[in-house]
């Protein structure tokens, strides 16, 4: 049975009105005070944080996001639902959600197909103001399969059997620019030797809205890259959001075996012994 990852906003509305979903909004704090699905948390940090992939950083990220879990009051049974404006707004980040939740161990987790665009165009209820929950003890069981560290990136550079994907953008790719937050953000610009390159959005379509392009159409983009279902994947791009998009649209059109480096060029570009292409 396929994992069930995009709700439409009619069946996020039947798990709200159930009590069976728990709604985080990672938008910023501002845009979420003046309207959000009811009941929703506001975590903007899902999309802001910049984490290493060092034992130190992970165990940091994984402190970090126990933390932001347990406030929103995530428990064992709920369905968590992320949701931003669109799915290619801020990159796609209620992809970072997902992955994130789902890589520290909850099972149940999906994403707003739509975003909250869509939840407004169908008529559906918004209130204004901060939301909170009672907390809960959110435990991390992490799912070390679905992460790639530093060291693993770069054994991978001798090892044909692992592809690297990175789906940053063009000026990014390219070495014109280190980050989306600016052109020397970073201390360095390129990108991983032998890395394959999609950008992130080309696995959607805009019209009539953001969506994921259908898997058929998924899986001949990456043939035409020469990757194949089956292959050993590890995702990159600036900070794991656009990994994180991706790896949902891989997942959808039935990869099997997806990591995201959800550390990324942040931290890859900040040691200067880790080999560099442009």
């Amino acid at each position: 049975m396929t994992e069930k990852i995009l709700y439409t906003p009619a069946e996020v509305e039947r798990l709200r009105r159930e009590g069976k979903a728990r709604l985080i909004d990672i938008r910023d704090k501002v845009i979420y005070k003046q309207g959000h699905i009811p009941g929703a948390v506001n975590a903007p940090e899902v999309f802001y944080y910049l984490s290493e992939s060092s034992p130190e950083g992970v165990a940091a990220l994984h402190e970090t996001f126990r933390q932001t879990f347990s406030r929103a009051g995530v428990t064992p049974e709920q369905t968590v639902i992320f949701y931003e404006d669109s799915l290619d707004s801020r990159y796609g980040s209620s992809c970072r959600g997902y992955w994130l939740l789902t890589y520290l161990g909850h099972r149940q987790v999906g994403i707003l197909d739509g975003g909250f665009s869509e939840w407004r165009t169908a008529g559906l209820p918004v209130e204004p103001g901060p939301v909170s929950q009672p907390p809960s003890d959110f435990i991390v069981q992490p799912r070390q399969e679905l992460l790639a560290t530093k060291e693993e990136v770069l054994a991978a550079l001798d090892n044909n059997e692992v592809i690297i994907l990175d789906n940053r953008d063009a000026e990014e790719w390219h070495g014109d620019s280190s980050s989306p937050y600016g052109v020397d953000f970073a201390p360095r610009m390129g990108h991983i030797p032998g890395s394959l390159w999609i950008e992130w959005y080309r696995f959607m379509n805009r019209e009539p809205v953001p969506a994921f392009r259908p898997p058929a159409e998924i899986r001949a983009l990456c043939a035409e890259h020469g990757i194949l279902p089956g292959d050993d994947i590890i995702i990159s791009c600036f900070k794991g959001s656009r990994a994180s998009h991706s790896y949902v649209a891989l997942k959808l059109a039935g990869f099997t075996r997806l990591r995201n480096y959800f550390a990324s060029w942040n931290e890859w570009s900040r040691d200067p012994a880790l080999p560099i292409e442009k």
